[in-house]
């Protein structure tokens, strides 16, 4: 139910785009930026709840130190990769946030097999595509920000003529890869299938119709972080391991931790030059937080989908 209501909220975007009065830029960049703060950094600030959880599946030992050391330390890592080796960091970025995207959308299919993650890197692969090459026009704007999109910008350029040609080899091998994993998997976990194929034409739908930052907002603000915060929850709350309470308080304290960062980092930048360099910096943050986020959240779905329980959708 819930995710009619939101492919109900996207069309209704497009409606309002496209039938009632287009919305301005600065307009789209303030509801991304509200997302982002609302909804955006909660979904990734209950990790350390999630991984107390996840160590208490697999009978680990746990230790809050050892986690903020390893935690803080992958997000160096990558960031020193997109700092020296921006188009490596870049793929690694688009690769792991497409698997992460993919295993949060089809949760209620098995994936833990060969053709199940292919299924789920191809589904994401997907997604991103919509989003980032059909509006490959406001991406290089953001990109051409940064000495490192100048340095690498005969790279932008080649994605930039040949960007549809990218976006139909990514749905050619969602396609294939789908028609593999259901070869393979002739009776689902959940019988959902033919839904599965309708939501997700009306996701592409709305994505290539909307405008870039409008078009994100929907997918990782409303689809995204919504269905993942939804996933967390429930996730915490079997057999009332963690209280309701617990959760609120976690993720209030850590987003706010996250919004501090952000901000300190904005100082040492141009973050507050104008809406584009906002948004510029929200994802670099988004990139620098997805390896050890998405870690946390492949652990979590792996224990939901060995417990065969079904996950709210």
């Amino acid at each position: 139910m819930k995710k009619i209501i939101f492919i109900i909220l996207g069309f209704l975007l497009l409606f309002v785009q496209h039938y009632i009065a287009a919305i301005p830029l600065h307009i789209q960049y303030v509801v991304f930026f509200i997302g982002i703060l609302v909804l955006g950094v909660p979904h990734g600030a209950a990790d350390l709840l999630v991984a107390t959880k996840n160590a208490d599946e697999t009978k680990a030992r746990f230790s809050k130190q050892k986690f903020f050391i390893t935690y803080l330390g992958r997000l160096v890592l990558f960031a020193c990769i997109l700092f020296f080796f921006p188009v490596i960091g870049n793929i690694l970025f688009i690769v792991f946030a497409a698997y992460h995207f993919g295993e949060t959308d089809l949760n209620q299919f098995k994936t833990n097999t060969i053709s199940g993650k292919l299924f789920v890197i191809a589904y994401g692969l997907l997604i991103l595509s919509v989003i980032i090459m059909h509006h490959f026009d406001e991406v290089k704007t953001i990109y051409m920000m940064f000495e490192s999109g100048v340095d690498n910008q005969p790279i932008i350029n080649w994605v930039s003529e040949n960007r549809y040609d990218l976006l139909y080899i990514n749905a050619a091998f969602f396609f294939l890869t789908c028609f593999f994993y259901f070869s393979q998997n002739n009776q689902p976990q959940h019988a959902d299938t033919g839904q599965f194929l309708v939501r997700l034409a009306c996701i592409l739908f709305i994505l290539f119709n909307l405008p870039l930052m409008l078009g994100f907002t929907f997918y990782f603000v409303i689809w995204h972080s919504m269905l993942s915060l939804d996933s967390i929850i429930h996730y915490l709350r079997q057999h009332n391991h963690v209280s309701y309470p617990v959760i609120i308080k976690q993720i209030i304290l850590y987003s706010f931790l996250a919004i501090l960062g952000i901000g300190v980092f904005s100082l040492t930048g141009s973050m507050f030059v104008n809406s584009s360099a906002i948004a510029g910096y929200i994802f670099i943050g988004l990139a620098v937080l997805t390896a050890p986020h998405m870690e946390i959240m492949y652990n979590m779905y792996g224990a939901m989908r060995t417990k065969r329980e079904p996950i709210l959708s």
